[in-house]
């Protein structure tokens, strides 16, 4: 599996972002999705961002995260391209 995510430290908490398809967002399967991906960031907090065909993230996840997210543009975050086995 691969994916594109981030693991970002902002005062004093760790939490990851993992990149899904906009369906994942209403997946009734969507929690143990984050968990999938929440494991290989170390079961730290992950929220899972979609985009649209304009490119305008929605995130979905811990609330305070998703609030600190949304006022964050999107450039400023260290994306990474994950390859698991």
């Amino acid at each position: 599996m691969s994916f594109d995510g981030a693991l970002i430290k902002e005062q004093g908490v760790t939490f990851a972002i993992a990149v899904v398809k906009p369906s994942v967002l209403t997946n009734p399967n969507k929690e143990a999705i984050r968990q999938t991906f929440s494991r290989y960031f170390g079961f730290v907090p992950t929220v899972l961002m979609a985009q649209n065909s304009r490119g305008i993230p929605t995130y979905d996840g811990r609330r305070d995260l998703v609030r600190f997210l949304s006022h964050i543009h999107p450039s400023r975050i260290p994306w990474k391209h994950f390859t698991t086995s």
